[in-house]
């Protein structure tokens, strides 16, 4: 039997990620809104209602490429 294992060892928060990128968490959570697991975000979920998004090292990756796309778009 096979399994396949998850690579990813980690991810960060997407207040950290925003600090990091040096953008605002409501612009990163828009430019986020569309990815998809496959692109590196997940949702963790906590006690009662309390939910996170965080992204792997490849969805940090991604989002630097949106947010470059986004700024090319507004010239």
């Amino acid at each position: 039997m096979i399994m396949q294992l998850n690579k990813v060892h980690s991810v960060k928060t997407i207040d950290r990620v925003a600090a990091e990128l040096g953008e605002t968490v409501d612009r990163i959570f828009d430019l986020a809104i569309d990815m998809e697991p496959e692109d590196g975000v997940i949702w963790v979920y906590g006690p009662g209602d309390d939910s996170v998004i965080a992204f792997s090292p490849f969805g940090i990756e991604n989002l630097r490429e949106l947010i470059e796309m986004d700024h090319e778009h507004a010239r």
